[in-house]
């Protein structure tokens, strides 16, 4: 007899058939395309029922912020172009030409020291602004590529750029700046962004090569005077030595040499006047007043490659790991570059009898003012050696002015270790430069660079390879890990400070601070 509610005897069953008494899953809902997932799963990997929720990114919000945004966000999540450029009414983007446009940017920008983020954040924003959605710039050290497919179902289309010769130009990284901010808020037509994208490569240098080798000079004589070198003789042959060292590394550029020998002969004057001054300055009348060390100290401030390891810092904590570990390559070949120079110096000094000190401390606060016009004097010969714009200088000035400051009062005045209050310092000039980068909607490159000059590890370099050099081997190790610890300090000061400002500051305009996303943890799960 059969129960009521069962499956009557004559019912067809197959072996398919849930046993009686098993309780079925309810009925799924209407069949949907095959990336839908049923409601009752809401795992966050997987594409809710209803679809992504369109994201709008305000327009008011600067460009690299909302292009960093779109980087940081999975490819099914990004908005799709709001408004292309207009263009001929029958015929879509010209797509070629687009990704040439893109990829000559992004060149610009990678060879004028900009970090791996920004660079893709810009050819990304000039993809969208003509109306190339499904876009993906990829962005390494010495290579740029773009590719774009037009739909799921059509094969994309890709280009690439070798970026084989990099020069520090400021100004130029400035009117590409401009230049992307046209693209993407005013609609700047694909004729007229090539036209001044034509403009920007032709244009010549703010500064001759005569005015960098002045700068070069400045910048080691107030290195040499911020250090505690004391008076003006000791400034005239710091800068003496480092346009010295400037001029040969120019004469080993013409002859096709490779940075690394640039670096290493660019290193020696310097060491060879402190040398010198050393060995013989006891027959002058202002011997008590000069400091060999200073001279040296001065000579590498010019030449530590401060702009290759911010850069470097910057891509690794931003994930561009392998553009970061090429950088950092690349900063390690020039510092020893610089070892090099100025240990072949040291060691025939040494044997001919110079009596240098590894143990002498540089009266570094001695005269508080002095070293604060000197920090502020070498912030404005940096800046006009990377080329900025005039009326960046005094920004720039200022802002080191002010690291130096904040340096001082945290080390000396609190007793901080050095290590600590450099980043703090750098911190406050990565701050900084972000606000008055996004107030200008330029590149924070310019206003931070500069001012972190004073903060570089020259004295402690120095002190290392003349440790080494007399075989003193703990203290020469010793300072190097000191210099590179405070190196490393600067370089992420720099960016905590410029993330501090993206994440809590509203851009001017913005009714709240850009929200975006970040790497998520991939380990430890």
């Amino acid at each position: 007899m059969l129960d009521e509610g069962k499956p009557g005897a004559d019912e067809v069953r197959s072996e398919f058939t849930p046993p009686l008494g098993v309780e079925l899953p309810p009925e799924p809902g209407p069949e949907g395309s095959a990336f839908t997932q049923p409601a009752q799963l809401t795992h966050p990997a997987f594409t809710p029922p209803n679809g992504i929720p369109l994201v709008s990114l305000s327009k008011e919000t600067p460009w690299p912020d909302r292009m960093r945004a779109m980087l940081r966000m999975p490819v099914t999540e990004r908005p799709t172009p709001e408004q292309p450029v207009a263009e001929p009414a029958d015929a879509g983007p010209p797509v070629p030409r687009v990704l040439d446009l893109i990829l000559r940017i992004g060149e610009l920008l990678l060879a004028g020291g900009e970090g791996a983020e920004d660079v893709e954040a810009a050819m990304l924003g000039v993809a969208h602004a003509y109306g190339l959605a499904r876009v993906e710039p990829t962005v390494t050290f010495t290579l740029l590529g773009v590719s774009y497919q037009p739909s799921l179902i059509d094969p994309p289309v890709t280009a690439n750029r070798t970026v084989r010769r990099r020069g520090t130009d400021y100004t130029r990284l400035a009117a590409v700046f401009r230049l992307v901010d046209d693209i993407t808020t005013d609609g700047l037509t694909l004729e007229d962004a090539y036209r001044r994208l034509g403009v920007i490569r032709r244009n010549r240098h703010p500064y001759p090569s005569r005015v960098l080798t002045g700068a070069a000079g400045l910048l080691a004589g107030a290195a040499s005077m911020m250090v505690g070198g004391g008076g003006p003789v000791v400034f005239a042959i710091a800068a003496i030595g480092a346009m010295l060292g400037d001029r040969l590394a120019w004469l080993c550029a013409g002859r096709g040499l490779p940075e690394f020998y640039q670096f290493t002969a660019a290193a020696m004057p310097a060491a060879v006047l402190g040398i010198l001054v050393d060995r013989f300055g006891h027959a002058l009348p202002w011997t008590s007043t000069i400091q060999a060390s200073a001279v040296i100290t001065g000579g590498l401030f010019a030449l530590i490659p401060g702009r290759a390891l911010v850069a470097a810092v910057q891509d690794g904590l931003t994930g561009f790991y392998i553009t970061a570990s090429a950088r950092l390559l690349e900063v390690m070949y020039l510092f020893t570059g610089i070892v090099v120079g100025v240990t072949l110096v040291l060691y025939a000094g040494v044997s001919l009898g110079a009596e240098l000190d590894p143990e002498q401390t540089l009266s570094t606060y001695e005269n508080a003012p002095v070293q604060l016009v000197a920090a502020m004097v070498l912030s404005l010969a940096f800046a006009m050696m990377l080329q900025c714009e005039r009326q960046v200088l005094l920004l720039a000035t200022l802002n080191g002015g002010v690291a130096w400051v904040v340096y001082g009062v945290l080390h000396q005045d609190l007793g901080w270790s050095a290590v600590p209050a450099t980043a703090v310092a750098a911190g406050l000039v990565g701050l900084l430069g972000q606000l008055l980068a996004r107030h200008r909607h330029a590149s924070a490159l310019p206003y931070v660079t500069a001012a972190i000059g004073p903060l570089l590890p020259g004295s402690a370099t120095y002190f290392g390879l003349l440790g080494l050099t007399q075989h003193h081997l703990t203290q020469g190790l010793t300072s190097l890990t000191k210099a590179a610890a405070l190196a490393l300090a600067v370089a992420i000061g720099v960016n905590l400070g410029s993330e501090a400002a993206r994440m809590f500051l509203k851009a001017p305009g913005a009714a709240a601070p850009a929200k975006r996303r970040a790497a998520k943890r991939t380990r430890g799960f």
